[in-house]
């Protein structure tokens, strides 16, 4: 309880501080919606992104949807249609809204700050579930209360403080449980605490929480299968053996207990050379489909409107938020996964590329999470643009 109240004093003396000192990021109980700039600026913002670049299948367009969003990161819709966003690098929780429906985002509203890395997002019920590294935060009626945001309640606050891969993209599956995951504190490791390496649920008041699923080095991203409700997960491989060792995985978890292999053996073949000894790959479960190698797999979505062709109805697509230290860069776009009626990963193709321009070996652009619109169209955040992009089919 003193560590909310520690941020909720953080928050407000944020807050204040913005209203004072008349920054547009600011927000207070008088008026205010925190409005990231003028329409003006923009639309200047939106003409200096070079979307020309970016290479989509026949049909379809990508625009802009919100600018100015700091860190963009995980996404959850709100039943009014609030569009809320977690970030990793900054303290922020934002909710961005389009109040005319036209496709743009015309406001910002700051939600919280003073959080550690409130990367993961989540709605139920009218109330947003923030996961911090340690916890997870709710805010109750929260689309009632955008321009004067309630205090939140600590739903559940026993998750290690290890900000080493501690950020956390959470969702709610169809059994109606919140699932978190805890990424390993290290590069490659075998941690003490049980909890480290897996995905984990709760109920949604933060009772009965369990393990559902191990060996996962750290996943930022899941969503469920349509129709068989089964959990598909990306998971980020192990750095320092290679460009091209190990891939990025996308598992498949249809039962709670399996394990994934972290961090004995990688992609379902490789043992690791530190912790592989005495282990059998087949000992545990291997991936749906291997990714590319450092690709940052994150947050990944089957796609379920009816706006794109047929042919994409049920399918994966995955947005790669891009290697760190590979020696010629990768990632930086989104992948489509094609399942078959049976749950098999049958290819994995390029979707949407263009933020990475491969002769400088330089990014313009990074795509984090995906959020399905009603209309069937995709919002894609970018934390190093600041932007939520919008893709639509119009052939």
């Amino acid at each position: 309880m003193n560590k909310l109240w520690t941020n909720a004093v953080a928050m407000g003396m944020a807050l204040c501080l913005f209203s004072c000192s008349g920054n547009n990021e600011g927000n207070n109980n008088n008026s205010s919606p925190e409005e990231d700039a003028t329409t003006e600026n923009k639309t200047e913002s939106r003409s200096e992104l070079p979307l020309d670049r970016i290479k989509l299948p026949e049909g379809f367009k990508i625009s802009v949807f919100a600018t100015g969003v700091k860190d963009a990161r995980s996404l959850a819709r709100g039943d009014k249609g609030t569009i809320f966003v977690g970030n990793r690098g900054e303290d922020k929780v934002r909710a961005v809204v389009d109040e005319n429906n036209d496709g743009v985002a015309d406001r910002t509203y700051l939600i919280a700050s003073g959080l550690r890395m409130p990367n993961g997002v989540a709605f139920r019920n009218g109330d947003l579930y923030v996961a911090e590294v340690s916890r997870i935060l709710r805010f109750r009626d929260i689309e009632n209360n955008l321009a004067n945001p309630p205090q939140p309640e600590v739903v559940y606050d026993q998750y290690p403080e290890e900000g080493h891969h501690g950020w956390k993209y959470i969702a709610f599956g169809p059994d109606g449980k919140l699932y978190v995951p805890v990424g390993a504190p290290c590069n490659i490791c075998d941690p003490e605490n049980d909890v480290f390496a897996t995905i984990t649920r709760m109920n949604p008041d933060g009772s009965g929480m369990e393990i559902f699923a191990e060996g996962v080095r750290n996943s930022v991203g899941f969503d469920w299968q349509p129709g068989t409700g089964v959990l598909w997960f990306t998971d980020n491989g192990r750095d320092m053996l290679g460009d091209n060792v190990p891939p990025d995985e996308l598992n498949r978890a249809p039962e709670k207990g399996m394990h994934f292999g972290y961090p004995y053996c990688h992609a379902g073949e490789i043992k690791d050379p530190e912790f592989g000894e005495g282990r059998n790959c087949s000992e545990f479960v291997a991936p749906a489909q291997k990714l590319g190698a450092h690709v940052a797999a994150l947050g990944m979505k089957f796609y379920t409107g009816n706006m794109f062709p047929a042919e994409y109805k049920n399918m994966i697509f995955i947005p790669e938020h891009g290697s760190w230290n590979r020696s010629e860069k990768s990632g930086y776009r989104i992948q489509l996964v094609r399942v078959d009626g049976n749950g098999k990963a049958t290819s994995y193709e390029t979707f949407a590329e263009g933020w990475l321009n491969e002769e400088e070996q330089e990014a313009w652009g990074r795509p984090v999470a995906l959020l399905q619109l009603p209309d069937g169209s995709l919002l894609v955040s970018d934390d190093h643009a600041g932007v939520i992009y919008r893709i639509s089919y119009e052939g």
